[in-house]
């Protein structure tokens, strides 16, 4: 059986929680101060890249609900930043798009998340930042996987 570390910070799980904990925080700060929230910003980053997605293709892209996502979409709808169909072109989906106004301020929210993501990587050079994203995306890949199990044997 392996032996967890005594100090919760040697856990790389741990590490990770604590440090989208922080980013998390430093989003929500600069979002506020343009009138959204970070689940906001991620919904309309997807549209910018991904126009015409559904209510169920933006939830998974956001790590949320497809209620969550519904909410988010009628608020972003409400405030004149995004269109949906009225008729869905195949199936029930409605396909949603930005209007000028989301993409003005996806720019917005955009610049101020980049200071955010050059920031937090900065103190890393550019074989650090390379590291980490493709260790990241292995672990991804590795709890991802349909092979991979958790033994819960002592």
């Amino acid at each position: 059986m392996m032996q967890l570390p005594d100090d919760l910070g040697a856990l790389v799980g741990y590490r990770l929680k604590e440090t989208q904990s922080v980013l998390r925080a430093r989003m929500d700060e600069v979002l506020r101060e343009i009138g959204l929230t970070t689940p906001q910003y991620i919904c309309l980053e997807l549209l910018s890249r991904n126009p015409g997605w559904s209510n169920a293709e933006l939830a998974r892209g956001a790590f949320v609900t497809r209620q969550t996502m519904n909410t988010l979409m009628q608020t972003l709808q409400s405030r004149g930043l995004i269109t949906r169909a009225t008729q869905a072109r195949t199936g029930r989906a409605l396909p949603t798009t930005l209007t000028a106004h989301g993409e003005e301020l996806l720019h917005r929210a955009t610049s101020r998340i980049s200071e955010i993501e050059r920031r937090m990587v900065s103190l890393l050079d550019d074989e650090q930042t390379r590291a980490l994203h493709e260790g990241l995306t292995r672990c991804i890949e590795a709890l991802s996987s349909e092979s991979s199990t958790v033994s819960t044997e002592h």
